[in-house]
């Protein structure tokens, strides 16, 4: 009897994340977690909820997400089911003295100093996007935003981190994750597991999108670089591999922390940018003032952004933070209790999963003024100054917390600031709404938009 693919494990699981993740997208509600922020509201900022044989505890106190993430980080450990599959033994399914083993050698990478030598490559990236988008506002055929800002993202990484061109088609790749994210392919699974219906579980779309992801890390590693540079992301790893005091990091590791920059990375990167330029289509206003800052910090030379500008695109930054305090990319993030706690009035037993509701907190009047408005401003000047902490979590807190955050803002900055200074995105609605209304939320791991974000590219005189 043959082995089960790693690519199929956990597949149709009843414990496995997206599986548990159906129970939110019952019903016709756009929002599920307008529904969630409800609960938390009415309930306090500590809700147990039994999930079948699970305790599961939402959190929505900036305080509690204090606790959990940094005053007793190693009493709560990180959820890991149903990740696997996508990010291999990869440090973002690690824990402990083992994951900080494996960060280690990866972090330098990240270090705000070596952005400076990413910002040439991530521009090559957007100006091959604006070059594609130049042939969309010629043909005026429509477009899903978060496929385009997902493409490019992916591209910005392989060149900037990997120092390659990507070796595959982003388009199809994306497509596959698109497959496995979808919560209802799982509860496909789930089903005919359940009914004892006799099936090939190679044969289910999410299997086959994971069999395509399982060989795209490897051939980024065997591609040509285009520079032979010799600071990348990839030598370090490459370095990690060959020192004989890190043995857990051996070359399948190698690949598997491909897997968590090329997914997790490229994807809340990706959606990002696209909410962001959703709401500045909505807001011509907002679109024009990030071009007037382009021009003011860079145009006028006829020149492209350099490291030096990033700081000074401060309106163009605050636009991305608030779309990530409006849409974070992470609406929940989960840990395991290691040990008994209490939180609030409540008692944390060992093995609860606890949620810590960011988007809840994120569009929480008691600590945001007018929370559903966009507005920029929030995360400039004084007003960034004055801001709770732990209200803020797009990328968690602590030491946990996510290694690419920064560098996924400068990306994102310079992204919006080069296409909107181009380029005038339309928001066309989609199959669930029309133009003038929210497209709606899917809640998968990450927060994405309900039946995609269709755009017309216009191209500015």
């Amino acid at each position: 009897m043959s082995a089960t693919p790693s690519h199929t494990q956990g597949l149709g699981e009843q414990e496995s994340i997206w599986f548990k993740l159906t129970a939110l997208h019952k019903g016709s509600n756009p929002n599920p977690m307008h529904v969630l922020q409800q609960l938390t509201e009415r309930h306090g900022g500590v809700i147990v909820v039994n999930m079948g044989n699970e305790r599961v505890v939402f959190l929505s106190d900036p305080e509690h997400f204090k606790r959990v993430l940094v005053t007793k980080v190693d009493d709560y450990i990180k959820y890991f089911d149903g990740l696997k599959p996508i990010f291999g033994k990869s440090m973002i399914t690690h824990d402990g003295a083992l994951w900080q083993k494996i960060r280690m050698p990866q972090q330098p990478a990240f270090h705000p100093d070596m952005f400076a030598e990413y910002i040439p490559y991530f521009l090559t990236a957007i100006r091959s996007k604006m070059d594609g988008w130049a042939e969309l506002a010629r043909t005026g055929e429509p477009v899903e935003m978060v496929e385009q800002t997902w493409t490019l993202a992916a591209d910005m990484i392989c060149k900037a981190l990997f120092d390659r061109d990507m070796p595959f088609n982003p388009h199809f790749v994306f497509k596959c994750v698109k497959t496995y994210t979808d919560v209802m392919n799982h509860k496909s699974v789930r089903l005919k597991k359940v009914s004892g219906a006799e099936f090939e579980i190679t044969e289910e779309a999410t299997a086959k999108a994971m069999e395509v992801w399982a060989s795209v890390p490897p051939a980024v590693i065997a591609a040509n670089p285009r520079e032979e540079r010799e600071r990348t992301l990839l030598t370090m790893i490459e370095a990690a591999v060959a020192d004989p005091t890190i043995p857990e990091f051996d070359r399948q590791q190698a690949v598997d922390e491909l897997k968590q920059y090329l997914w997790a990375g490229t994807e809340t990167t990706a959606l990002t940018l696209a909410w962001a330029l959703y709401e500045t289509s909505r807001r011509p206003e907002i679109a024009e003032r990030i071009r007037r800052e382009g021009d003011e910090v860079y145009g006028n030379a006829g020149r492209e952004p350099e490291a030096a500008d990033y700081s000074a695109l401060a309106y163009t930054r605050a636009v991305i933070q608030e779309t990530m305090r409006m849409y974070p990319p992470i609406w929940g993030l989960i840990r395991i209790a290691a040990k008994d706690d209490v939180i609030g009035d409540r008692e944390i037993k060992t093995g609860d999963r606890v949620v810590m509701f960011a988007y809840g907190t994120h569009h929480s009047a008691k600590y945001w003024q007018d929370p559903e408005s966009f507005m920029p401003e929030r995360f400039m000047g004084d007003a960034a100054k004055k801001r709770k902490p732990y209200t803020y979590i797009p990328f968690g807190g602590g030491k946990r917390s996510c290694i690419g955050g920064a560098m996924s803002q400068v990306e994102n900055t310079l992204a919006l600031s080069m296409l909107l200074r181009r380029f005038q995105p339309e928001y066309v609605g989609n199959e669930f709404a029309p133009a003038d209304q929210h497209p709606g939320i899917n809640a998968t791991v990450t927060l994405t938009p309900r039946g995609g974000l269709n755009f017309r590219i216009r191209q500015l005189s």
